[in-house]
C-alpha cells in the first residue's frame, strides 16, 4: 500500500507550478499534449483506496485512522484524498474526521467553516449526523474538529468518545479519521484502539528509521493494528529492498 500514494503530494504541488499547457508530452500519435498530473493522482489514490478498503472478504477495515509519525508529514492531506477517492469509488456514505485537534486541516481543505465538529459531538448531545457537513449533496461527509479545546487529549479520552465512534461506525459505511502523530501525542493511539486499525504516514528525506520504529512499537504496545504505511513525498527512486524495511 505504502507505494501508492508517495508521489500524489509532490505532483500536486508540481501541479500548481507547472500547469499541463507547459508541460507538453508525446502521444501515441506522435502529437504534443499535456501532461495529465491530476489523471495521475486519481489513478494512484484509487489504488490505495482499493488495496486498503476494497478488499474482498469481511477483512477489509471500514474505521481506519491516519497518522504520521511526526509532525508535517502529511497525514490530514492523504486523509482527505483518500475519503474523496472512496466517496467516488464506492456507493456507500463515507465520513472524514478531523481528530487532530491541535492543528486541524480538514476544514480548510474541503473549505468549510469549523464552528461545530467532534469536540461538540463529545461535549454535547444529540445524533452524530448533527455535528456534520454533507459535501456537495453526496456520499461524503466531513465532521471538522469543532470548538477549539485547551485539552484535546483529555477530550479525546473522554468516556463519551467510544460511543461517538461506536455511532460514526453505524451511521456511515466508512469512517476515516485524521489524528495527530504518533511519536508526538498519545492521541493517536486511544483512536486507534477505537478503529479498525491505523495507517501510519512516513515522510520521506525527514522521517528517522528510528522515528518510524518508534511510532510502530508505539501502536503494537497498544494493542493497535497497523494496516499499512504510507511513503509521503518522495521525489526519487530508491532500492525495493530497501524500500521494504520502511
Amino acid at each position: 500500500m505504502s507505494r501508492n500514494f508517495e508521489l500524489l503530494q509532490q505532483i500536486e504541488k508540481e501541479h500548481e507550478v507547472f500547469p499541463a499547457p507547459s508541460r507538453p508530452a508525446i502521444s501515441g500519435n506522435g502529437r504534443k499534449r499535456g501532461f495529465d498530473l491530476d489523471a495521475l493522482s486519481r489513478e494512484e489514490s484509487i489504488k490505495l483506496v482499493q488495496r486498503l478498503f476494497l478488499l474482498p472478504g469481511s477483512e477489509a477495515p471500514h474505521q481506519v485512522v491516519f497518522c504520521g509519525v511526526e509532525t508535517g508529514d502529511g497525514s490530514s492531506w492523504i486523509c482527505a484524498r483518500a475519503s474523496e477517492t472512496l466517496a467516488s469509488q464506492v456507493n456507500a456514505s463515507v465520513c472524514v474526521v478531523d481528530a487532530n485537534l491541535r492543528t486541524p486541516f480538514l476544514h480548510e481543505h474541503f473549505r468549510t467553516d469549523n464552528l461545530c465538529g467532534l469536540a461538540d459531538a463529545v461535549l454535547q448531545s444529540g445524533p452524530i449526523r448533527n455535528f456534520a457537513h454533507q459535501l456537495n449533496g453526496g456520499k461524503l461527509w466531513l465532521i471538522t474538529s469543532g470548538s477549539k479545546t485547551s485539552d484535546p487529549h483529555t477530550l479525546l479520552t473522554s468516556e463519551y468518545l467510544p460511543s461517538r465512534m461506536t455511532e460514526l461506525r453505524a451511521q456511515f459505511d466508512y469512517v476515516l479519521v485524521d489524528g495527530p502523530p504518533v511519536n508526538r501525542y498519545a492521541d493517536a493511539t486511544v483512536l486507534g484502539k477505537l478503529a479498525d486499525g491505523v495507517v501510519l504516514v512516513v515522510q520521506a528525506n525527514s522521517t528517522r528509521r528510528e522515528a518510524a520504529r518508534k511510532a510502530k512499537e508505539s501502536l503494537a504496545s497498544a494493542n493497535v493494528r497497523l494496516l499499512g504505511a504510507v511513503l509521503n513525498k518522495r521525489t526519487f527512486p530508491i532500492p525495493q529492498a530497501l524500500y521494504r524495511k520502511i
